[in-house]
């Protein structure tokens, strides 16, 4: 991926940079959405369910969840419940994007439901400028991606008793990658200390819920610097 600076007036970004935004997620999304499809096939649901699942559950972590509830036969009712309890951390980072989401239409609600961590990320290092489709089209390419690799992944778990042990590290890789883009495209290692330090306030207070409380310590800490980076700006022009 190309790392030039993009000038602040431009109005879109080329079709072909969408799909380069989106192959690193591509990268990770495939090779685990395969492990899913094979994982929740193997737990004795039908391939088609699988897909079903990417396709309008599309919450990777919580439907890697979902694999265990499936084979304990629980009720949907709790596997939704769960799900729900999971993604409740996209509430806190999603807020800082609805204004550059559609204003209104089912472009907007499609943006809400397909914002994951990694589109997030792919989505904050674009202009702002870039028009609403263009960011749409970035999302639905990293749903595809997921769903392409939860059919793969289905079709050969019912067909073959094979094992996928150690592409789950794939995630791990993944969110590394997306780091560095990040952090060399903001040009400020800002974000990712502010991130490092929430985490190692959060775990010794709730190991099993650390992520969440360090997200909410992080987006405190942005509120709280915004303003001093906006003062900084209004002193230096003056």
């Amino acid at each position: 991926m190309a790392h030039t600076d993009l000038p602040s007036k431009s109005l879109d970004i080329p079709q072909f940079s969408v799909l380069s935004l989106t192959a690193p997620v591509a990268m990770g999304y495939i090779p685990l959405g395969t492990v899913f499809g094979f994982l929740f096939v193997q737990a004795g649901a039908a391939w088609w369910l699988a897909m079903l699942s990417s396709l309008f559950v599309f919450a990777g972590a919580a439907q890697y969840m979902m694999i265990p509830m499936v084979a304990a036969g629980l009720p949907a009712g709790s596997i939704a419940l769960a799900t729900l309890i999971v993604n409740l951390r996209h509430v806190f980072y999603g807020l800082s994007l609805l204004e550059l989401f559609p204003p209104k239409g089912w472009l907007r609600w499609y943006m809400v439901f397909a914002l994951t961590d990694e589109t997030y990320s792919v989505l904050t290092t674009i202009p702002k400028t870039t028009s609403h489709k263009k960011m749409a089209l970035v999302a639905c390419l990293n749903h595809g991606w997921w769903v392409l690799g939860t059919v793969i992944g289905a079709i050969i778990g019912a067909q073959a008793r094979i094992t996928l042990a150690g592409l789950d590290f794939v995630l791990a890789s993944l969110f590394a990658v997306l780091t560095v883009e990040q952090w060399r495209t903001k040009n400020s290692p800002a974000p990712l200390w502010v991130a490092l330090i929430a985490y190692a306030v959060a775990y010794p207070i709730a190991a099993k819920h650390a992520l969440v409380i360090a997200i909410a310590l992080s987006i405190v800490a942005g509120v709280l610097w915004r303003p001093t980076a906006s003062a900084k700006k209004g002193a230096s022009n003056d």
